[in-house]
């Protein structure tokens, strides 16, 4: 008798990020709050391209992801980091970004008031 084989680590999928989540799932809720909120009246002020460098990270980005880990107990940056690029849930919330530890962690910090 054989076993069940499981599916081929190099086959490629296509499914959609949305599909995935369920419709009652915590991160539609900070998804939707988030949106909803003047982000510039809790002093969280949208950064300005330099002329050289990457484009920032918008901070409504930066904020779900700590509003996420907030609610699951993931505190560290590093964490949440890894969040980023493991978490199904986190990468629909983020739209696929992946921002690094230091990002998350300056954001924090350039917002404490917040």
């Amino acid at each position: 008798m054989q076993h069940k084989q499981g599916e081929d680590r190099n086959q490629m999928f296509m499914f959609s990020l949305e599909s995935a989540i369920a419709s009652d799932s915590f991160v539609r809720v900070v998804d939707v709050f988030v949106d909803a909120i003047d982000l510039n009246s809790f002093g969280f002020a949208h950064v300005e391209c330099e002329e050289e460098g990457r484009p920032p990270y918008h901070p409504s980005a930066l904020l779900k992801l700590y509003l996420y880990g907030y609610r699951y107990g993931i505190r560290t940056t590093r964490k949440l980091e890894r969040e980023a690029q493991t978490n199904i849930e986190a990468m629909w919330l983020l739209s696929g970004l992946r921002p690094k530890y230091k990002t998350i962690a300056d954001f924090r910090k350039n917002h404490s008031k917040a």
